[in-house]
């Protein structure tokens, strides 16, 4: 046991070296051990069905939304707003997950959540709607965090890769049904009824977690073995981030000397933000946990940037109807899911930093396919959903692997900082270029033809991969059996 021990402290001694940062290796705190931890899975994962039912309806239902709401123009915000209600949710949440527990923020995302539903559900313009969209972000950004504290509190690190296989199957079992769901719902009742019928599913998922949520209320929380070593994340750098990402979409559609001055305050706000939210030299892109973020924000960023924009693509040029355009991101669907399955064997011999960086491989090569269907509208239809199932294989794998990567360098005392801060990057990768990918679109659509405008969105994303792609070499090596062990 001793000669075992001392071997494990000599593998974090070579990690820390390399700039990777301390793990914390010792048990599960004592104060969650009374918790069910199958019931706590079964909860936590019905609650991401719930959230990810109403994403992929939401992308499908969106173009008959916006055309009866007379919102085309407005049509990117209300997946940017979105995002951005995630970015400001997070700190909150994890700020709370580090002090409180994960209990109460996970019980509070999802009131929040059922709030912004309602809101949406019942909007009579696209103002509203976007509103409701924007309660929902705060709802799901607060239940985001809370989930994985959840999971870096309970579970041992044997079962976290696991854990993080079956949230991300999770994520995307509703991409099988949510399509064709979201398409009858629209066609016989109308688009409301896409947001009305996620209500049931986070009921349900209300009723499997509480239990386990209350007795962890109930429990005290122990002292952590070691205190934090930073201060928890400022709530006003956070709204500043989100006004950030607010003016720079804004600045996108404006296309005068007003668009230059927006910008410019947006990166202001950014410099002055994002020190106070992100680790130490995040803005060198230094190895270890701020590498791991950055590859975060631009892989979401790149794959939820075109995401927003392939059923509209297919609707609009291929004359789609949209129960087959959501087809496509059911396609897409499998790949994820066949990506974090992946991840997660004993059998894959690939270092966590390597999976990483394998996955946003296969994120740029299923983004490029998709750009070439967008310039060439003779290509058979079919290459989109090939596309889509290669771009979904590299989410799979770099999104569960960016979790566990971070979850790895953290000590018990930062999880939930860092956990809002790995939200929080995919957050604002996410609402800044699908901003970006909607501030293309707005530029191009009414002056060049389809292809063009569509083509375009999805060649800046692809750069955008491209570049998440060169960073993920910074990550430094990250031991897959630290991951797992």
């Amino acid at each position: 046991m001793r000669l075992r021990e001392t071997c494990q402290q000599g593998r974090l001694t070579r990690l820390a070296s390399r700039g990777v940062g301390m793990i914390h290796l010792g048990a599960v705190s004592s104060s969650v051990r009374t918790v069910s931890r199958r019931g706590l899975a079964i909860g936590l994962c019905t609650a991401v069905v719930a959230i990810a039912f109403e994403a992929i309806a939401v992308a499908t239902a969106m173009p008959e939304a916006a055309r009866r709401l007379n919102g085309l123009d407005l049509y990117a915000w209300a997946f940017s707003l979105f995002s951005i209600g995630m970015l400001l949710a997070t700190v909150a949440s994890g700020r709370i997950a580090d002090r409180l527990g994960p209990a109460r923020p996970m019980v509070a995302g999802m009131v929040i959540f059922a709030v912004g539903l309602v809101i949406a559900a019942t909007a009579q313009s696209m103002a509203q709607l976007i509103a409701g969209r924007l309660v929902q972000g705060l709802g799901s950004g607060t239940m985001s965090v809370a989930i994985y504290v959840c999971i870096a509190r309970v579970f041992d690190p044997a079962q976290r890769p696991r854990m993080f296989s079956y949230i991300s199957t999770a994520w995307v079992l509703p991409s099988f049904v949510g399509p064709p769901v979201a398409a009858f719902l629209t066609h016989r009742f109308g688009w409301p009824w896409v947001f009305w019928a996620v209500l049931p599913l986070l009921a349900v998922a209300a009723v499997m977690v509480l239990p386990s949520l209350l007795q962890m209320m109930r429990t005290p929380q122990e002292a952590y073995p070691e205190p934090a070593p930073r201060p928890p994340a400022a709530l006003w750098a956070a709204a500043l981030t989100a006004i950030g990402a607010a003016a720079i979409q804004l600045a996108g559609q404006q296309l005068d000397w007003t668009a230059v001055a927006l910008a410019l305050v947006g990166l202001a706000l950014f410099a002055a933000s994002l020190p106070n939210l992100m680790p130490e030299r995040f803005f060198r892109f230094s190895r270890g946990l701020p590498s791991v973020i950055v590859v975060r924000g631009l892989i979401a960023g790149s794959f939820f940037g075109a995401e927003a924009f392939v059923p509209l693509m297919l609707v609009q040029q291929r004359g789609l109807s949209l129960l087959l355009a959501g087809g496509v991101l059911t396609l897409g669907a499998l790949g994820w899911t066949t990506g974090s399955w992946i991840q997660s064997r004993p059998a894959l011999k690939l270092r966590r930093d390597a999976i990483i960086t394998v996955g946003a491989g296969f994120l740029v090569a299923g983004l490029c396919l998709a750009t070439l269907t967008a310039f060439v509208p003779q290509i058979w239809v079919g290459v989109i959903g090939l596309a889509w199932i290669v771009g979904g294989l590299g989410m799979g794998l770099s999104i569960a692997s960016t979790s566990l990567a971070v979850m790895t360098v953290s000590s018990v005392a930062e999880q939930g900082r860092n956990a809002s801060s790995l939200q929080l990057g995919e957050a604002l990768g996410a609402s800044v270029f699908v901003g970006l990918a909607g501030s293309i679109f707005h530029t191009l659509q009414a002056q060049q033809s389809q292809s063009v405008a569509f083509g375009a969105v999805l060649v800046a994303m692809t750069a955008v991969a491209l570049v998440s792609l060169g960073v993920s070499f910074r990550v430094g090596r990250i031991d897959n059996e630290l991951a797992s062990s």
